[in-house]
Parts: C-alpha cells; sequence; structure tokens
C-alpha cells in the first residue's frame, strides 16, 4: 500500500500502483514515486508564427519555438493531433532537447517566444515549468495552447513564468466534455479565472462542431459567461473544424455558422471575435472605437500592422494585449 501513488496534477487524479502508468501515459509510479517519461523528449518541434496558436494580440507578426511531446490529460474525439496526443511516448520517435537547448534553438531561430503547444502541455508539465523558467531568465516569452484541464496549485505556480495562454473553451455543456472528451467542464472555467486572476494574457479558441457543439443559446451563454468572469477584452477564435479521428463522419462546420456564432458573440459584449481555419474578414483585428482595421491578416500572415505603443493609430485608443 505504502508505493501506491496519486498524481495531483491534474482533475483526472490518476491513482498508480508501481509500475502503473497514468491516463495521459506520460507518467509513472517508479517504488513508490512519480516520474516523467516524457522530459526533455519531444516528439514536435516547429519554427511557427505566434498566429498559428492562435494569438492575435500577442506579439504579431513573430515567431514562436513549438514544442511538445506525446500524451494529453483528454481524449476528444475530434483531436486535430491525435497521432500523438493519443499516443503512448515510446510509440513517437522524439528529440533529445533538455531545457537548455530549447532555448539556445528559441535564440537561434531569432523566435520572440516559446510555445507548449499540439499536444496538451499538462501531460509534460515538468519539462515545460523548468524550460519556462530558463527562458525567463533569457527574457524569452513563454506561451501555451492548453485545453485547461489542470488543478489550481500546479496551474498557479506555473503561471509565474508564462506569459500568455490560449485555452480550448471546447464547449459550454459538462454533457459535451463528458462524452466528447472524457472530462468536464468546470475545471476548464476555474482554469480561466486563475489565468485571468494570474494576469496572464489569455486568449480562447472554440471548435465549432455540427451537431455537437453549435447550439446558438448555448454558444450566447458561454460569450456571456466569458464577458462576465474574464472580461469583454478577451479575443475568443472560433474555428472551423474538419473530420478528423473519431468525428470523421459528421461534416466541416459551414461558414455561415461560424458567422453567427460570431455575431452571437458580438452581441454578448466581446469586442474582438475572430474566425479560424477559413479565410474571411473576421481574421482582421478591427478597432472597437473607431472601427477601423488594426491588424490585416491572411491566414498567419501579416499584411498591415495599425497598433502602434499599444493604441490605434486611427483615434489613438488603448488595444488590449501584448503587443512588444
Amino acid at each position: 500500500m505504502g508505493k501506491i501513488v496519486q498524481c495531483e496534477l491534474c482533475p483526472n487524479g490518476c491513482v498508480l500502483d508501481v509500475n502503473q502508468t497514468s491516463r495521459c501515459r506520460t507518467r509513472i509510479n517508479k517504488d513508490g514515486k512519480l516520474y516523467s517519461i516524457v522530459y526533455g523528449k519531444p516528439c514536435a518541434v516547429h519554427v511557427d508564427p505566434i498566429e498559428k496558436k492562435p494569438f492575435f494580440h500577442f506579439l504579431p507578426g513573430t515567431k514562436a519555438f513549438s514544442i511538445a511531446t506525446a500524451g494529453c490529460v483528454l481524449s476528444c474525439k475530434f483531436c486535430q493531433n491525435w497521432q500523438i496526443s493519443q499516443a503512448k511516448p515510446q510509440e513517437t520517435d522524439t528529440y533529445d532537447l533538455p531545457p537548455d537547448k530549447v532555448i539556445s534553438y528559441t535564440k537561434t531561430y531569432n523566435c520572440k517566444s516559446i510555445a507548449y503547444t499540439y499536444t496538451e502541455p499538462t501531460a509534460f508539465y515538468e519539462y515545460m515549468f523548468d524550460t519556462a523558467v530558463k527562458a525567463k531568465e533569457n527574457n524569452i516569452k513563454n506561451t501555451m495552447h492548453s485545453c485547461g484541464y489542470i488543478n489550481e496549485k500546479p496551474l498557479r505556480k506555473l503561471c509565474k513564468y508564462m506569459d500568455a495562454a490560449d485555452i480550448d473553451l471546447k464547449a459550454f455543456t459538462e454533457d459535451f466534455y463528458d462524452k466528447i472528451c472524457n472530462g468536464s467542464l468546470k475545471p476548464v472555467l476555474n482554469s480561466l479565472v486563475v489565468l485571468k486572476e494570474e494576469k496572464i494574457w489569455l486568449e480562447i479558441t472554440n471548435l465549432v462542431i455540427p451537431t455537437l457543439n453549435d447550439d446558438m443559446k448555448k454558444i450566447n451563454e458561454m460569450c456571456r459567461w466569458i464577458v462576465k468572469n474574464l472580461g469583454a477584452d478577451v479575443p475568443l477564435h472560433f474555428s472551423r473544424f474538419f473530420p478528423h479521428y473519431k468525428l470523421t463522419n459528421l461534416p466541416p462546420t459551414p461558414v455561415e455558422t461560424l458567422t453567427n456564432a460570431r455575431k452571437t458573440a458580438i452581441d454578448a459584449g466581446l469586442k474582438f471575435v475572430y474566425i479560424g481555419n477559413v479565410r474571411t474578414e473576421a481574421e482582421n483585428t478591427y478597432c472597437p472605437s473607431c472601427k477601423k482595421i488594426l491588424i490585416e491578416r491572411t491566414g498567419y500572415q501579416i499584411i498591415k500592422n495599425n497598433i502602434s505603443n499599444g493604441k490605434c493609430r486611427f483615434c489613438n485608443a488603448a488595444m488590449p494585449g501584448v503587443w512588444s
């Protein structure tokens, strides 16, 4: 009994006997101690535009050194990176890339930030944390794209070194999280509030899936919750679904649905609402005051940037975000 351990990192709360691995497949009980088996061994390493994360109000036009290991704390049926997120670490090809090397490559490729992304960074928490500490020492920003399924204590500890987070708010019902993600909504909402309290720059992504989370009443409810609990300035990205993994039976999201979701969000009081995975004018950032285009985008490319010193160049209104 003395060698059974419980992981306290995420709401799954895995209780592991000796040699058992966690649900995220990245942690193992070795003789009564919990170890990460992915530390310093990412399976995905890329240099990306920061807009790909997606961050639209955080250092636009810059590059992010992006890393991920195998594993995830959830098991979403629509995952776009399921080949690595739902894989065991030993099933992936990995790089030997400890934190010091991550910092070195980030500088070599002239990246302003490191992005912990692609899979769920909570699954490689220790690796992310140690890298983030070294990044801060080297004046490099830390960002993560996360599902937000993490316990409050480790999240607050991480926030001391994190600069920005894009959280997947996958739906606004417990039923969706239970049946489609094998998780729960409440911990994600708590993480969003914690990130706001800790003054981390926050953006939210919602993948709109036909028949599963495209009810406009629920989208309206979600957006009103965001305004009330996080503020009207939080950028919200509605992303277009394409058939993947275990949901190949569903069609891509109609553009009309995304347009309606965006209108619903704006009507609910959100100032910065974007549509992703499809080329529309809703990729651009508009000034809420004078309505002019501040940042014009085509995909991940910045065409024009009319924000100067954090303000609209046309009307001088302050723009929420991290611009330098």
